[in-house]
Parts: structure tokens; sequence; C-alpha cells
């Protein structure tokens, strides 16, 4: 039997969870509000006290004892395969560089490895949001200064995937599936044969989100940038987190945005533009597969809204068969890659900038 632990920070909060096997013993959500954000310049700042935190739940849950693995959700790495990898010093520097961004999932593999040193066992990162698989056809953006490129919440769609595929009696590695995984950020993959070899990607394209702005009109987005109404950086932020639907209603909640539309048109037509958007970014990635697919999958926490599931639905039904598993298995798809590698039914990889 092993002890596995596994840990989730996020923007908000760290979500953490100890498992024997594959059977699930504790989990926590460990607040990081945004007054102590504010006390940081960087994500990195932000270790010591992540890592506190994390073992004063820890203790009083009882759990603290030792670990024989323990897993954590990786950061904004440069691309790589999917999989368990162990944490290593090129890993760790090229996160403190944070050379794609700031994110609070870029602590992950500093959390892992802490815990881990405390126990004697491995410490792992799995499937990262820098998981890129993508076809050569499909990085082709129409620009040659510009290659698409693979940011995508692989390590929740890959686990959706895999249980979908044995309800279905197939293995993941044989089957076609479009995974949309509707957030905080939207991203929509492709996933053929255990790849995702397409992706509509949480920075660059696609729907807008609670609180991001999707794919915008190149040539509108061009002025704006030219205007010197914002600067870079002002602009990144408002991309990232101040647009999409909070900028339209001013909540980033599915179910106050509804509660509006009742009463409002304006409501209204910002919640169908939602999913209207989700639908046509499956449909897309449905035709990249040749519109042969076992499932399209909706996941995620907006999964939860009944009437977004709805309207998305009724557009997307023509592709077959639909599942919707809301909210997300990050937790325990952590322990699993990582159950995966102690069982070595997998190797564990080593990361290489690239």
């Amino acid at each position: 039997m092993y002890r596995v632990l596994a840990i989730n920070p996020g923007s908000t909060s760290t979500k953490i969870a100890c498992y024997r096997d594959e059977t699930l013993i504790f989990e926590k959500n460990v607040p990081f509000s945004d007054q102590e954000q504010a006390e940081f310049k960087n994500v990195i700042g932000q270790l010591d006290r992540r890592f506190e935190q994390i073992k004063e739940a820890l203790m009083e849950s009882g759990e603290e004892e030792k670990f024989d693995a323990v897993a954590a959700r990786g950061g904004l790495l440069s691309p790589m395969e999917s999989g368990t990898y162990n944490v290593n010093e090129e890993m760790k520097e090229y996160l403190i560089k944070a050379a794609r961004g700031e994110h609070a999932s870029n602590l992950g593999a500093f959390l892992a490895e802490r815990f881990a040193v405390e126990s004697s066992c491995p410490a792992f990162i799995v499937d990262p949001v820098a998981v890129d698989e993508m076809s050569d056809v499909a990085r082709i953006s129409g620009a040659p200064e510009i290659e698409r490129s693979s940011l995508v919440h692989a390590l929740n769609q890959k686990a959706v995937a895999r249980k979908v595929a044995a309800k279905i009696g197939k293995k993941y590695c044989d089957s076609r599936f479009v995974v949309a995984h509707l957030g905080t950020g939207i991203t929509i993959g492709a996933h053929l044969y255990g790849r995702i070899v397409d992706v509509i990607g949480a920075k660059a394209d696609g729907p807008f989100s609670p609180e991001r702005a999707g794919g915008l009109p190149a040539d509108m987005l061009t002025d704006l940038c030219c205007s010197g109404k914002y600067s870079c950086d002002e602009l990144k932020k408002k991309l990232l987190s101040g647009w999409g639907l909070v900028a339209y209603l001013g909540t980033r909640d599915i179910r106050e945005a509804f509660k509006m539309a009742e009463n409002d048109t304006q409501a209204k037509i910002v919640t169908e533009a939602m999913a209207y958007q989700i639908a046509k970014g499956v449909g897309e990635l449905a035709a990249a597969l040749d519109g042969d697919l076992d499932a399209v999958i909706l996941t995620g926490g907006l999964a939860y809204s009944e009437p977004l599931m709805q309207m998305v639905e009724k557009k997307i039904k023509f592709l077959g068969r639909i599942e919707i598993i809301p909210g997300e298995d990050e937790l325990e798809a952590l322990a699993l890659g990582a159950l995966r590698v102690l069982r070595r039914e997998e190797p564990a990889k080593e990361y290489v900038p690239c």
C-alpha cells in the first residue's frame, strides 16, 4: 500500500489530499487570501507561507506521517510531453525565472520537493499545463513569426478522458475525444489516441471565460495595443483576469450571471454568448478529429451550471455522445500519476527545458 500526498496550488488556495493507493483519506482546501497575496512581489515569494500552511493542515488532520511520494500540479514550464516528471534542478530554475508567466502552479514543484525531503521519498509533477503534444499542422498560425503552442488543463482533461474511456470499455490510448475544461479559464483539447493533438488554449484563443477574454479580433486588439490606453502589463492582466464575464456583468459567478439574465437583456445575451462560444470551440476541434469521436466531455467548475450545460448540449448534440463530469479531479489525477510510477506501470520522466 502506498501513501501519496497531492498538492494543487491555486491563486486563492492550496488544495491538498492524502491517498492510500486510490483511496482518499484526507482532503482540505487551504485558503490563501487576496491580502496574503498582496504581501509578496511574486509567486515564488509565497513558498514559505504556503509550505507552513500545508504542514499545519496535515498536523491538524493527523496525516503528517511519512509518504511514499508527493505529487504536485506543475507550472508554466517549457513545452513538454504528458507524463509524471521528477522534480529536478532544471525545472526549478525555469520556474523561478517565470519565463512563461507568473502562476500559483509554479509553486507545485517546490512544495512537492520540500515535503518529499521530509519523507525521504520522490517528488513529482504530473501533466502540467505546459503539456504540448500538438501536431505539426496544428502549430501553423498564419504568421511565420508566431507558432501556435499548447497551454491547456492537461491534468484534468486527461484524468476525465481516462475515466470516460474506461466507462465505454476502451483504453485512453485507443480513444478519440474532445474535452472542454470549463473553469476560471477555458481550454478545449482534441485527444487522439492518448495525445492532445490540438488545443484551444488558456491564454490565446477560444471562448471567453469568467475572467478571461478568449480570442479577440486581431485588428481591434492591435489598435488597442497601439492606442496608449493600456501599458503592455496592464493589457496582459486584462486578457487573463480582467475581461470575460466579469467585465460584462461585474461577476465571475456563473450562477449569479444566470440569475441576472432572468431580468436583464444584456446578461441574457452574455450568458448565451458564453455557451455559443464554448459550443463553437468544441465543434472546431471535432473537425480536427474528422468528426470521428467517441465522446465530447464537458468538465470543470462551470459544468455544474445546468442552464449553461443545456445551452451547450443543444448546439453540440449532433456530435454524438456527451459526457458531463462537473468539477475537477486534479488531486486524484496527481495521486494516480504518482501511483503509476510507484507501481512501475510507467517510468518517471526527466524535465529538460527546450
